[in-house]
């Protein structure tokens, strides 16, 4: 039970870092490797904040720097015209530095003992999942504003979209700073959650944030975006479970974390294309067994 506890808060706050890879990926069609270090720069905020007795400010601190990062990420795309995987990982590197610099040159910062939002609440998973639902439905109200559909517009016929007057480089900017606001806001309040921040900790969150999406479309479907939204939580519970209980049946060792994450990954993005490979063998397989029992049929009315 403990170990599902678990599972679900991460879960949840992991769930606000999917949403913000959902809207760069599946939105903007767009894989943002930014994520990587506005996940740290939310987490170094947050901490250094709430080390000084101020929790909500860490938050809001790391939803405004992730946004500048996303920003930043593209201007360089869309400005300078770098390609967007190459912009990503030039603010990812560039954040590395920074993120050092805000923890005060330090790789890792505890804040046992501090103020946190967790502690304040009598129940930290009933915490978890009232963030996770409240910004999935501001999330979901938005993308259907006429800002959020020129957005998603962006993503599906940019062309189309500049066709009809509207600035498609900004909507691209302003996609990108409210993904890595979430992603920036994921990692302060995992911060929170741990007590303690670590400049490593964004190694591979992109994977993580890409597993929950595809997961959740995988087993929950595709169904519109306030769909696609709730199942990138329900993906990043259910990625959590299973990576909790591939560690605790000692099958890996810990250090195996990110090969068990590489792994889930692949199995949810090779699902679909496995699942209708297997249904078109079958189906030739059918038509096969049809044709060759007319042709007995034939022989035996001969």
């Amino acid at each position: 039970m403990t170990l599902l506890i678990g599972s679900l808060d991460l879960g949840l706050i992991y769930g606000i870092l999917a949403l913000g890879v959902y809207i760069s990926f599946r939105i903007l069609k767009i894989a943002d490797l930014t994520v990587e270090g506005s996940f740290v720069l939310g987490m170094a905020a947050t901490t250094m904040l709430t080390a000084s007795g101020h929790p909500i400010a860490g938050l809001a601190a790391a939803l405004a720097l992730g946004a500048l990062a996303g920003t930043t990420t593209g201007i360089l795309q869309t400005k300078l015209m770098i390609n967007p995987i190459l912009s990503g990982i030039i603010v990812m590197t560039g954040l590395y530095t920074v993120n050092i610099g805000i923890m005060g040159g330090k790789a890792n910062i505890p804040i046992l003992g501090s103020e946190t939002i967790f502690n304040n609440s009598s129940n930290r998973t009933v915490t978890a999942f009232l963030i996770a639902l409240m910004i999935t439905m501001a999330i979901s109200i938005f993308f259907k504003t006429r800002l959020g559909l020129a957005i998603r517009g962006t993503g599906d016929n940019e062309e189309m979209v500049r066709a009809s007057a509207i600035d498609s480089d900004l909507t691209k900017c302003i996609a990108l700073a409210l993904g890595n606001s979430l992603v920036a806001l994921s990692g302060g309040l995992i911060a929170q959650y741990q007590q303690f921040s670590d400049v490593g900790s964004g190694s591979g969150i992109v994977v993580i944030g890409l597993a929950s999406v595809i997961i959740g479309e995988v087993l929950l479907g595709k169904r519109g975006i306030s769909f696609g939204l709730f199942s990138a939580i329900g993906g990043s519970i259910i990625y959590r479970i299973i990576i909790a209980f591939a560690l605790k049946i000692d099958l890996f060792p810990a250090y195996a974390l990110k090969l068990i994450s590489a792994a889930v990954v692949m199995a949810a993005l090779s699902g679909p294309y496995l699942k209708k490979s297997l249904e078109h063998s079958y189906k030739m397989k059918q038509k096969k067994h049809k044709i060759r029992h007319k042709s007995t049929l034939a022989r035996s009315n001969q």
